[in-house]
């Protein structure tokens, strides 16, 4: 099902600490995220040049959040030591009721149209757990092809990639 009213993105901020709390909190979050602290008291008054934090609205109602990162620039290291010109992106619906409407895929398509705009980002990266097999066909479904299997902390993940050509092909 396509969402009826059009999704826009706009910078997290600190006044949405306690839906992302919550959100946070939800089961289908959890099963996906379960092991990492957001930090969010902290990182929604950050704004690094190498990070965007953005919630999805529709029709002004916060439905979920995105972020996109320069894993070579990012300063927990968290994918490593990454070559210069990738981004990497991080996504969830908030509320449960909001799952399998087609919001997730239409966030996607802005989150993508984003790290591609500038023309040296030559791949994005996603990181879903290896359980997640509906994470694996969703990104499967928008173009994105499985790389590894790797250990992010205490999380088993398979580790996808989109390349710009595959993309834009």
């Amino acid at each position: 099902m396509k969402p009826r009213e059009p999704i826009t993105l706009r910078p997290a901020n600190p006044g949405d600490l306690e839906m992302l709390r919550h959100w946070d909190e939800q089961p289908h979050a959890v099963a996906s995220d379960p092991n990492d602290d957001w930090g969010w008291e902290t990182e929604l008054v950050r704004n690094p040049p190498w990070r965007e934090q953005l919630i999805a609205e529709l029709d002004g109602r916060p439905i979920g959040f995105l972020q996109i990162i320069d894993p070579a620039e990012e300063d927990s290291h968290y994918w490593g030591d990454a070559p210069a010109n990738l981004r990497a992106i991080d996504i969830w619906i908030g509320e449960a009721g909001d799952l399998n409407r087609g919001y997730g895929k239409e966030m996607m398509r802005q989150a993508v149209a984003r790290c591609f705009a500038p023309p040296e980002v030559a791949a994005i990266l996603i990181d879903p757990l290896a359980s997640n097999a509906a994470a694996h066909r969703f990104y499967e479904r928008l173009g994105f092809r499985y790389v590894e299997r790797r250990r992010f902390g205490d999380d088993d993940c398979f580790v996808y990639r989109l390349r710009r050509e595959e993309w834009a092909g």
